[in-house]
């Protein structure tokens, strides 16, 4: 199913979030009884969806739902999707939002960061005045993004593998698609997930899920291998990382997982894990050659994609402001920019 069906839809979602100031969950250090606490303040242009990533990525979202369908009968009412961004992506809300990002240099580190990089990435290839508008206005927060992902990478000794916020494998393949880093950034990204990862072998994949993963620790690995391996390379790589995909034994990570509480905000996770999984299992098959492993990973990928997409539209704000990004990301993956 294209992402066109789901286009109005998702930008209604989208819109509602990042213009919603509460429930708010902000990750902010109180350092004094003087600060200045609305989320509005803290962040004027991602004060909504929840929490700061979460707001960053439904602007994502929007854009690239724009770009996809802006004008078309899939998403006919463009021109409030453009006045909800216009008003939150200006010069003086970003420059508000790149210096609380560079006083604290460990916030949203490196999920957020890397949502960051793929919104202006989505504003830049969406063109136009419009964009142009937006990834200009964004430029002072990706360039500290890409100063603090520079400084942090070397004190990155070991990655962080759980299916959560701060997955190492994720956020700096998401950064790598962006295009936004700078070279030397971008090279010491390749780098660090070359040291990382080259010499992994035989995943526990019968460990997962965890009970809240909405990313797959072992499946963001590999598409990340994806990203900077040629595919002959990760092809072998794969297969000794994940041995029982090519002798058709039993994968955990095929199995599409049971959510027991779609309302459960941590629970429910697990919907969101069925939607990463379609967007690493298809991306990963698609750079496999033709055979039974890549046959196995399509079929997984649809199973996914099909047990997670009913839950994006359920009206419940614990999946309501993240999980559509989610669904975008396997219907439409970045790197198909």
């Amino acid at each position: 199913m294209p992402l066109s069906a789901h286009a109005a839809a998702f930008a209604q979602l989208a819109r509602a979030n990042i213009t919603r100031e509460y429930p708010n969950f902000p990750a902010h250090l109180i350092t004094s009884a003087d600060e200045h606490l609305e989320p509005r303040s803290l962040h004027p242009a991602f004060y909504g969806a929840y929490d700061w990533h979460s707001s960053v990525h439904m602007h994502w979202l929007l854009v690239r739902l724009l770009r996809r369908h802006g004008g078309t009968p899939a998403l006919p009412d463009t021109a409030a999707a453009v006045a909800a961004l216009d008003r939150n992506l200006t010069p003086e809300n970003l420059a508000t939002e790149a210096a609380y990002l560079r006083d604290r240099p460990s916030f949203e580190r490196p999920y957020g960061w890397a949502w960051l990089l793929a919104l202006a990435a989505e504003c830049r290839a969406h063109g136009g005045a419009e964009g142009d508008r937006w990834a200009g206005a964004l430029k002072p927060a990706v360039d500290t993004v890409d100063d603090l992902l520079a400084d942090w990478l070397p004190k990155a000794t070991y990655p962080v593998r759980h299916g959560n916020h701060p997955n190492s494998a994720f956020a700096l393949g998401l950064a790598l698609d962006s295009g936004e880093l700078s070279p030397a950034t971008e090279r010491a990204v390749r780098e660090r997930l070359l040291s990382w990862f080259t010499d992994d072998h035989d995943a526990p994949a019968h460990w997962e899920p965890s009970g809240q993963d909405f990313l797959s620790p072992a499946l963001t690995e590999a598409d990340a291998m994806r990203r900077i391996l040629a595919p002959e390379r990760l092809a072998a790589w794969l297969d000794r990382f994940l041995p029982g995909l090519g002798t058709g034994a039993p994968c955990a990570l095929l199995e599409v997982p049971v959510v027991s509480d779609h309302a459960d905000p941590q629970i429910g996770h697990l919907l969101g894990l069925a939607l990463s999984r379609a967007a690493a299992l298809r991306s990963l098959a698609d750079a496999l050659p033709d055979g039974p492993v890549r046959a196995r990973l399509r079929d997984a990928a649809e199973a996914h994609l099909a047990a997670g997409l009913p839950a994006v539209e359920r009206g419940d704000f614990t999946t309501d402001h993240w999980l559509a990004t989610f669904a975008a990301l396997a219907l439409d993956p970045v790197a198909g920019n």
